[in-house]
């Protein structure tokens, strides 16, 4: 099985750390969400990645070829020019860059990877900024089960800010950052069939639009509800929140 990962796009609310590296380069405890990412499809024994590379997509190639260097100890013989990596804690990863243009949209870059998910029965496909403590076997089995050529992981939204329950002038209750209005959204996490590609037209396709909506139109689009953690990265102060509980030791996300 093979998971499909976007991760060429510029990352504008970012333009401190993206003028630098693309966004799903940008480090949550001290590794990238990118890694992070790829960690949670591994947990369930998902190791063939296909990272749709873009903007600054030169800064994943050079972190995966040098992966030995950012995760073992290394010893560098200058007088004999050798370099030795002491206790090598790389994962069993297989992983495939593909360069999927600067400007192109999601629905795009999923069509620029075409001949690498071609022959797969379905593949995973998710953003490259995005955690959580999804249930990829689970989603699996619910993807075999109905049949249909797409699943989007539906999840709440985290809640942004304080809630406040107001009579008469007076706070009468008072709920930190609740989720949301109720809604599910999109959380990405899709389980797909190769088929999907062919409601994607060229470079231009927003995923998220018209092959959505033409697979929901279709009756081949079906939600696994997630209710666990989920948590998009696009902000500074979510990236902090991230850090933060990478810190705290209490990463939901961390399933491995």
């Amino acid at each position: 099985m093979k998971a499909v990962i976007l991760a060429g796009g510029l990352g504008t609310r970012f333009a401190e750390e993206t003028s630098l590296r693309p966004k799903p380069m940008i480090e949550v405890g001290g590794r990238p969400i990118l890694w992070h990412i790829m960690k949670i499809y591994a947990s369930h024994g998902v190791t063939d990645f296909v990272i749709c590379c873009g903007y600054k997509g030169y800064v994943i190639k050079e972190y995966f070829a040098n992966y030995f260097l950012h995760m073992s100890d290394v010893t560098f013989d200058m007088r004999a020019n050798e370099m030795i990596v002491h206790e090598k804690r790389a994962e069993p990863w297989r992983v495939t860059l593909v360069d999927t243009g600067d400007d192109s949209m999601t629905g795009g870059r999923l069509k620029r990877v075409r001949e690498h998910v071609k022959d797969q029965e379905f593949f995973f496909f998710t953003y490259g900024d995005g955690v959580g403590d999804i249930d990829i076997a689970k989603s699996i089995e619910f993807h075999r089960a109905h049949g249909k050529l797409a699943t989007m992981t539906a999840t709440y939204p985290p809640g942004r800010f304080g809630a406040l329950e107001i009579q008469n002038g007076q706070v009468t209750h008072f709920l930190e950052k609740p989720q949301g209005d109720g809604g599910m959204i999109n959380g990405g996490y899709f389980v797909l069939s190769p088929k999907v590609i062919d409601y994607v037209e060229n470079d231009d396709t927003i995923w998220e639009q018209e092959p959505l909506r033409n697979l929901a139109n279709d009756g081949q689009l079906m939600a696994f509800e997630h209710h666990g953690f989920w948590q998009p990265m696009d902000t500074l102060r979510e990236k902090q929140l991230l850090n933060n509980l990478w810190e705290s030791g209490k990463a939901p996300w961390r399933i491995w």
